[in-house]
Parts: structure tokens; C-alpha cells; sequence
């Protein structure tokens, strides 16, 4: 497979890049500490393209291909994970949702503002007491005689929850049926009985803004369903599908960037008269970190290159984003390691890129998750063969 960049890919890559250190850096540490959401950095990213990166152009989207995307992802993520997953979650979630299922008419009213960083989308699939097992919707929506839908419920663990314009809600529209009976819906805030919660007070990505949200006899019409009645479960996992290779790619971008740190610290730290990185035992830790940073890159670029070419992903994806949140933990712990004492301090910043990696491990289906879809797909393939 070719893994080389077009030039297309590399003058994103090096825009995400400049734009990351030009606009993000100055404010990402202060950010961590108050939690405060990166609102003119979302705005700027919008105004690029960055926030509707492969959405079609006719609908207000850069046209650009998923590898372009996950760098770009990678280059923002170094510098600030927060960022990171506002814009993977409005690209993945929201924007190729609503372009793969929608209708004109969806498309034109919220992928527009979407694509073009005017509005900001979120993804409401998790529910209280559902981890998971994202079959067990609670959430309800009933159909009401006049054609319409009461939706009654909780999701949480929202991202974007608190800031977003419009958001994908997935709701039981027949219990009978299970998963089968799952509808998806475009909700917007601001609709009676649709109440957002407070902010959750994170371990990291803590400038990213997550939230529960509640559900009282909100009333949404026919043409707010996305795709068709009972699709919303199949439109839910493939969603997840291409958004698993965007959160390996915020992970990449973590672990690179706890990478660069370690690397011109040990140029900067001497012991027993010599720069650290003259010491075999710190050699071995980089280079050991950084064989796997590649790893996870060429995992990431499969699934992305298969994505752009219509060719199957699932496993693909599964297994960019087990591999890449486990290296995410590892790199970020050994950059520690490799600071000392100082590593364990926020000055040094490392610190924050072990907090932010955990999460990677988490969303989007957790790691015991990507094992069983993994081992799904290729028992699968066997069977095919």
C-alpha cells in the first residue's frame, strides 16, 4: 500500500500544523487549567474548513479525503487534544452523518452552517446506565397522531453537549423490535423541553466541552429524522466506524507531541556530565516510542486509505484506534519517565498529555470493545475464504 503524501496532504498537514502553534498554543495550558471552552479557535478552524474537512463542496465542505483529515486531526491534537475532539466530532459524528443520510433539504438546513464552522454539532448515543451496549436505548421517541414525535430520555458523556447548535439524537421509536426499532433525529438547542446539564469536570481534554442532556416530551416533526425509521442503529455504528479513525488520530497527535517533548528535554537535561540523550537507557526509551508512534501512524493510514477508497474499514479502524490510544498511554507515560521528576509537574506539559491520552483508550467504543469488533471481522473474513 502507498503511503506517500500528495501535496494536497502535506500543505493540511502543515496548515493544521501552523494554525496549531500560531493560534492554539499560546492559550491550550490555561485552557486545561480553567476548563474554558477554545470558542475563537473553533471559529478560525471553521473559516479554514477545517471543521466540514470532508464534506462535499456543494454543501459548504472542503472535499478533502479522510488522510487529509486524520493529519490534520494529528497536527491539532499535538498541540491541544481539547481542540482535537471538538473537531473530530463535528468532521466524523455530525458532518458525515448528516451528508451520508440526510436528505437535500437536511443538508442544505444543518450541514451547511455545520461544514462551515457557523454552527457546532454534537452526537447523542450514550446514555445513564448504558455504556457499551449502545442497543439498549432508553431514550423514547413516540409517534403522536398529527405525524410527529414526543422523545423522552437522557444521554450524557456528550461532547460539544454544552456549545452545540444541533445535535444527532438516537432514540427508541419501537421497543418491540429492539436495536431494529432505533431512530435517529436532528434536534436543536433551545427546543421545548431539551435541557442541557453542566459541564463535567474531566481529567483531561478539559478544554473540550462534555455534558448530560435531558429529554421532556420534546416534540420534533418527520422531517428531523435522519435516514429512515428503526435505521438509527446501523447509522449509529457506521458513524462509529469512520469516528474511531479520527480519535486514533487525536491519539497519534498526543503521543507525538509527548514525543517532541521528551526529545528536546533530553538534548537539555545533563547527567553525569553528559545530555540524557547520550545515555543508552534514555536512547532505548525513544526509540522505542517512537516505533511505535509509526506503528500506530501506518494503522491509521490504512484505515484511512481504505475509507477513501470504498473498501471495508471496520476492522481496520477497530484496530487504529485499540493500538493507537494504547501507544497514546505509553508514549505520554514514558515522556514522564523521561523528564524525571519534572514530568509529574504542568510546567513541563507532559503531564497533561497522559491525562488527555486516557480518554482515547474510552470514547467511541473502548478498548474491550475494539477487541470484540476486531475479532468479529476477522473470524468473518475466515469464514469467507
Amino acid at each position: 500500500m502507498n503511503f506517500q503524501y500528495s501535496d494536497d496532504h502535506i500543505a493540511i498537514r502543515d496548515a493544521a500544523r501552523e494554525f496549531a502553534e500560531n493560534e492554539i498554543v499560546s492559550s491550550a495550558v490555561e485552557r486545561d487549567k480553567t476548563g474554558e471552552f477554545p470558542t475563537e479557535i473553533v471559529q478560525k478552524l471553521g473559516e479554514l474548513g477545517f471543521m466540514g474537512m470532508m464534506v462535499s463542496p456543494e454543501w459548504g465542505g472542503a472535499g478533502l479525503d479522510t488522510v487529509c483529515y486524520v493529519l490534520a486531526i494529528e497536527e491539532i491534537s499535538k498541540i491541544d487534544a481539547s481542540v482535537g475532539v471538538i473537531m473530530s466530532v463535528n468532521n466524523s459524528l455530525v458532518c458525515w452523518v448528516i451528508e451520508t443520510f440526510g436528505s437535500d433539504e437536511q443538508k442544505e438546513r444543518f450541514l451547511r452552517p455545520l461544514a462551515t464552522g457557523q454552527k457546532l454539532g454534537a452526537y447523542c448515543l450514550s446514555e445513564p446506565g448504558v455504556g457499551s451496549d449502545a442497543t439498549q436505548q432508553a431514550t423514547t421517541a413516540t409517534l403522536q397522531s398529527d405525524g410527529s414525535y414526543l422523545i423522552n430520555g437522557a444521554k450524557n458523556w456528550i461532547t460539544n453537549g454544552t456549545k452545540a447548535d444541533h445535535y444527532i439524537v438516537f432514540a427508541q421509536t419501537d421497543p418491540a423490535k429492539k436495536h431494529h426499532g432505533i431512530t435517529a433525529f436532528l434536534i436543536d438547542k433551545g427546543m421545548p423541553g431539551f435541557e442541557v446539564g453542566l459541564k463535567e469536570d474531566k481529567l483531561g481534554i478539559r478544554s473540550s466541552d462534555t455534558c448530560s442532556l435531558g429529554f421532556t416530551d420534546v416534540r420534533v416533526t418527520a422531517d428531523r429524522i435522519l435516514g429512515t425509521v428503526g435505521q438509527g442503529f446501523k447509522i449509529a455504528m457506521e458513524t462509529l466506524n469512520g469516528g474511531r479513525i479520527g480519535i486514533a488520530a487525536q491519539a497519534l497527535g498526543i503521543a507525538s507531541g509527548a514525543m517532541d517533548k521528551a526529545v528536546r528535554y533530553s538534548f537539555e537535561r545533563y547527567a553525569f556530565g553528559k545530555p540524557i540523550n547520550q545515555l543508552q537507557t534514555i536512547q532505548f526509551k525513544l526509540a522505542d516510542m517512537q516505533v511505535k508512534i509509526e506503528a500506530a501512524r501506518m494503522l491509521i493510514l490504512r484505515a484511512a486509505r481504505n475509507k477513501d477508497a470504498h473498501e471495508s474499514y471496520i476492522k481496520e479502524a477497530a484496530m487504529a484506534k485499540l493500538y493507537a490510544s494504547k501507544i497514546a498511554m505509553e508514549v505520554a507515560t514514558e515522556a514522564i519517565q523521561v523528564h524525571g521528576g519534572y514530568g509529574y509537574v504542568r510546567e513541563y506539559l507532559v503531564e497533561r498529555a497522559l491525562r488527555d491520552a486516557k480518554i482515547t483508550e474510552i470514547y467511541e467504543g473502548t478498548s474491550e470493545i475494539q477487541h470484540i469488533v476486531i475479532a468479529r471481522q476477522l473470524l468473518k473474513e475466515y469464514e469467507a475464504s
